[in-house]
């Protein structure tokens, strides 16, 4: 038995098409024009088929390779007849060969064309259906390349579909007529599926060709058969695979598997992309332009003052609770916090519990409850937790800044107003406890009493719940 080396045919030009697919595996059985393996370029997605039949034995590629016109793929063993296809004899004038001549290609049948008689001349419906397409999955139809009532030729593209990984061409296996189509775009569909009923002459639904009176000359050898990227296309159609067919109607994504798989790597919104390659389609460079101007415009629109589908903070004038000092943010800053302001909108939060020793502080609490009657007020641990907050504050200056003039400025706040937050009947509020630093922990433990029963009586005003730099949320009750 011959080997026979199969080899990249020629891909329209194509420089390092990359393998994102094999179809065949070693030991497997391949026919003539069976896809061998998913090559995809910066342009377009295409498989190459064998050129001959036979057995693998071995596979010279691997998925990432990227490869060329003339780079070998894989080699067969030929079985039968078909070794001449890889390795035709040389020619030997011999005297048997002289004797006998057709005995040198027993293996090819000759047919007799039919008699005009034998074929119908009546119109048939038939069914075309998926061919096999290398994979037993369901793939997306993402374009329907005719409609009812048109008139294909046989091998004509009738839908184009889609997997994870290529695209490819659904061609027509008769010339006739489309009645109706049995698909939709969007659907899902597999190996066997019917497409679309379609009106062919009598007797051009043949399952095989005939073969014509001098199928007894030699074969082609492997380089004058011509590639293919789908059954019945024609070598031309190498040059023009899926990607270069026409955008779909409705405003659907004209773009291929590699530049959708960027898309996801980079997190962009394909429809917001202009295509620049033929016909609109959106190629490589196209995301790469796109993530340049986000980043170079977008600075201040991802930063904290806004997010995807979150309404913009208002502008506050922090100025009119008290004294601001304002510095301007260096680029590192504002580029850090449009980062961790994108990475809390798209990641899981985290928090973190810590566990604190307050025995001596319930200790000395104890000791003021003879005080606390006396003053007529109560005092509970949140006044304390205030307390120690402003001072947090006040030694850590960068926890009490806020961003200002839409994120171009850092607004260091040279007050400490500390929020509490309260449940009441109508919803949780947070009025504000002013200059807490400043305050003893009697005039904290007040103020909390007073805020809280204007809370729940509803009497607080706008104001009283304005200009917090921090909030203190007391699960005490609970």
């Amino acid at each position: 038995m011959a080997k026979h080396e199969v080899t990249v045919p020629d891909i329209g030009g194509a420089e390092g098409a990359e393998v994102i697919e094999l179809l065949v595996a070693f030991g497997d059985e391949v026919e003539v024009d069976q896809s061998l393996i998913v090559l995809e370029s910066d342009k377009a997605s295409m498989e190459i088929p064998s050129t001959g039949a036979g057995t693998v034995v071995e596979v010279l590629v691997k998925e990432g390779d990227e490869l060329a016109e003339g780079s070998a793929i894989l080699v067969l063993e030929a079985v039968g007849g078909v070794e001449s296809v890889a390795e035709p004899e040389p020619a030997a004038e011999t005297e048997a060969e002289t004797e006998a001549p057709v005995a040198a290609a027993p293996e090819v049948a000759v047919v007799e064309p039919q008699a005009p008689a034998a074929a119908s001349s009546a119109a048939q419906s038939v069914t075309v259906v998926v061919p096999d397409i290398g994979t037993d999955d369901e793939v997306e139809v993402i374009e329907l390349s005719v409609a009812p009532g048109d008139t294909v030729e046989e091998g004509d593209s009738l839908v184009a579909l889609e997997s994870d990984k290529a695209s490819m061409e659904v061609p027509s296996p008769h010339a006739g007529e489309v009645l109706k189509l049995l698909v939709t775009e969007g659907q899902q569909v597999k190996q066997g599926a019917p497409i679309a009923e379609m009106r062919v002459a009598g007797g051009g639904v043949a399952s095989a060709p005939v073969a014509s009176p001098a199928a007894t000359e030699p074969r082609p050898k492997p380089d004058d058969i011509p590639a293919k990227i789908a059954p019945e296309q024609s070598a031309t159609d190498v040059k023009q695979p899926i990607e270069e067919s026409a955008p779909r109607a409705g405003g659907s994504i004209y773009a291929g598997p590699a530049v959708r798989k960027l898309a996801r790597e980079f997190g962009i919104d394909l429809t917001q992309v202009s295509g620049s390659g033929p016909r609109g389609r959106v190629v490589k460079e196209d995301l790469h332009s796109f993530s340049k101007k986000t980043l170079s415009s977008g600075l201040v629109a991802s930063g904290a003052a806004s997010g995807a589908g979150i309404p913009a903070i208002p502008e506050i004038d922090f100025a009119k609770f008290g004294e601001v000092e304002l510095t301007k943010r260096s680029k590192i800053d504002k580029i850090t916090a449009a980062n961790m302001h994108r990475n809390w909108l798209n990641v899981p939060h985290v928090t973190q519990f810590d566990d604190a020793d307050i025995s001596e502080l319930e200790e000395f609490r104890a000791t003021l409850k003879a005080e606390a009657e006396r003053r007529n007020t109560k005092i509970t641990p949140i006044p304390f937790i205030i307390k120690a907050c402003a001072v947090a504050l006040r030694d850590n200056p960068k926890l009490n800044s806020s961003l200002a003039s839409q994120g171009e400025e850092l607004a260091y706040k040279k007050y400490i107003h500390i929020g509490m937050a309260v449940d009441t009947p109508a919803g949780l509020v947070v009025p504000v406890i002013r200059d807490a630093d400043q305050k003893s922990i009697w005039e904290l433990a007040e103020e909390v009493i007073s805020l809280a029963g204007k809370a729940r009586d509803r009497k607080l005003m706008p104001a009283e719940m304005q200009g917090g730099c921090f909030t203190v949320s007391s699960l005490g009750n609970i």
